[in-house]
């Protein structure tokens, strides 16, 4: 028979031998000590000390007293049988033959044993797993297994399943009314009408407003960027930041803001006023930082594919168009120094080791070999190319792109005017300005360079405020 949230193969193995302990298990909970065969040896048949032996080790394994002892498996008979030296342990069939005799030996047992019966804890327990379920909020098949746990731990006999079952149940549903009540004193009138219109469809809608709420960005775009910004502020606006929930345990917030992401508004309305209210707070409470976490994230795959991937390339493809005149400046100096090293330098051959002189010893020799092979105004035409092409030596190999990522503002330009949820991010390669033409302060004026911001770019990203892993990509014109 299932008792409430039981299966029927749960509720069989509580309190019973489902399988056959293990070694180990054998020796844990089976194994007699010298104060066990004291009082085992008082009885005087074979069949009567084993039967005794029996309920006062399955008694420490179950929790409870076998309704009848004879029923413990066979592997357990023989090593009990074994250690008190009787041969047949098949005589266990004969215990408990006259009425009364398991009853009264489990009476010894449990007074010997300090065992204690459930009606004496039951409150006790009660409170345990209130205050359980209240942090935790924990699942009724949890709180199950926890409290028979509990018991055994305090020598206290298992109570039946239902009667377990039962108490678990109450203790469960009145913790999270509990919770209900609490969040829902909270609210004030005005917080409480925002909440449940929250759970209507606007007129034209095919959704509530919660369902629309809930939805995150779904593509990386700058229009999806300024829908997730506005989502945020949207969420923000709705006040539910300022209700203090520090007083709740985090993970029972976290269970009915499940609940509210995940269910139907629909659903959602036929639940009474508190458990209604007090699941949208903990839904709104969470779209909170969520929405402010999904607006980062999607600046961070923004910045990474639209602005710098796009900046790289643009770098590099004007690399390339001027990659033919450095080619031809670097020949042109490759080979006048080649004429230079070649002579105005010692030549030593490398089979006798003979050194011979330089075949040039003076600068206008030097320079008429050099303009035979190039002339002095094509020289300087490429010493010229190469300074207007190359990077200064020190420079950084990324200042190229970076100067192209100014360009790739407008990518950012739909959603600059939403500051006051993007200003979280990183945005430390950037002057400010004031006021933004058309837009608010504090957003991108112009870009500062290395020698300006006195550091390289060093952007990190922002910590999540809902407890999710977010970071948020740099938007730098310097490093």
């Amino acid at each position: 028979m299932t008792v409430e949230f039981l299966t029927d193969e749960q509720a069989a193995r509580y309190g019973a031998f489902h399988e056959v302990p293990s070694r180990a298990e054998l020796e844990r909970y089976f194994f007699l000590d010298d104060a066990d065969r004291e009082a085992v040896q008082a009885k005087r048949r074979s069949h009567n000390r084993l039967g005794y032996a029996v309920q006062l080790t399955s008694v420490r394994f179950l929790g409870r007293f076998m309704p009848d002892p004879r029923q413990v498996p066979a592997e357990v008979a023989e090593y009990l049988a074994g250690q008190l030296e009787i041969e047949d342990a098949s005589c266990l069939k004969l215990y408990g033959e006259r009425d009364g005799t398991a009853r009264t030996h489990a009476g010894e047992i449990q007074e010997a044993g300090g065992w204690r019966d459930f009606a004496e804890v039951r409150e006790e327990l009660a409170g345990w797993l209130d205050a359980r379920a209240w942090t935790t909020g924990d699942g009724p098949k949890a709180l199950f297994d926890a409290a028979a746990g509990w018991l055994r731990e305090g020598r206290v006999l298992l109570p039946g399943v239902s009667r377990l079952a039962r108490l678990v149940g109450s203790v469960r549903e009145a913790a999270n009314q509990r919770l209900w009540d609490t969040l829902y004193g909270m609210l004030g009138v005005g917080q409480r009408a925002v909440l449940d219109s929250l759970l209507t469809v606007p007129p034209g809608e095919r959704v509530s407003e919660l369902h629309r709420l809930r939805r995150g960005p779904v593509r990386v775009s700058g229009p999806q960027m300024k829908r997730a910004l506005e989502r945020a502020k949207e969420i923000a606006a709705l006040g539910m930041a300022a209700v203090d929930v520090s007083g709740i345990p985090p993970r029972r917030l976290a269970e009915l803001s499940r609940y509210g992401v995940d269910g139907k508004a629909s659903l959602l309305r036929r639940h009474s006023d508190a458990r209604r209210l007090a699941t949208l707070l903990a839904t709104t409470v969470y779209l909170t930082s969520r929405a402010v976490d999904d607006a980062l994230d999607l600046l961070e795959v923004l910045i990474a594919t639209k602005l710098l991937a796009r900046a790289e390339r643009e770098s590099a493809k004007e690399k390339l168009k001027t990659l033919p005149r450095v080619e031809r400046a670097s020949a042109k100096l490759a080979t006048a120094f080649q004429v230079v090293f070649d002579t105005t330098s010692e030549q030593v051959d490398t089979d006798t080791g003979e050194i011979t002189r330089p075949r040039l010893e003076s600068l206008e020799a030097m320079w008429a070999a050099i303009e035979q092979v190039v002339p002095r105004h094509e020289l300087a035409a490429a010493i010229a190319a190469l300074f207007e092409l190359t990077p200064p030596l020190d420079s950084d190999a990324d200042e190229a792109w970076r100067a192209m990522l100014i360009n790739r503002f407008g990518t950012v330009r739909p959603f600059r005017a939403h500051g006051s949820v993007a200003s979280s991010s990183c945005w430390t390669g950037w002057k400010t300005s004031p006021a933004a033409p058309g837009g608010s302060a504090g957003w991108p004026a112009e870009p500062r360079t290395p020698a300006e911001s006195g550091r390289g770019c060093r952007c990190s990203g922002s910590p999540s405020t809902s407890g999710h892993a977010s970071t948020t990509a740099p938007i730098c014109a310097a490093a």
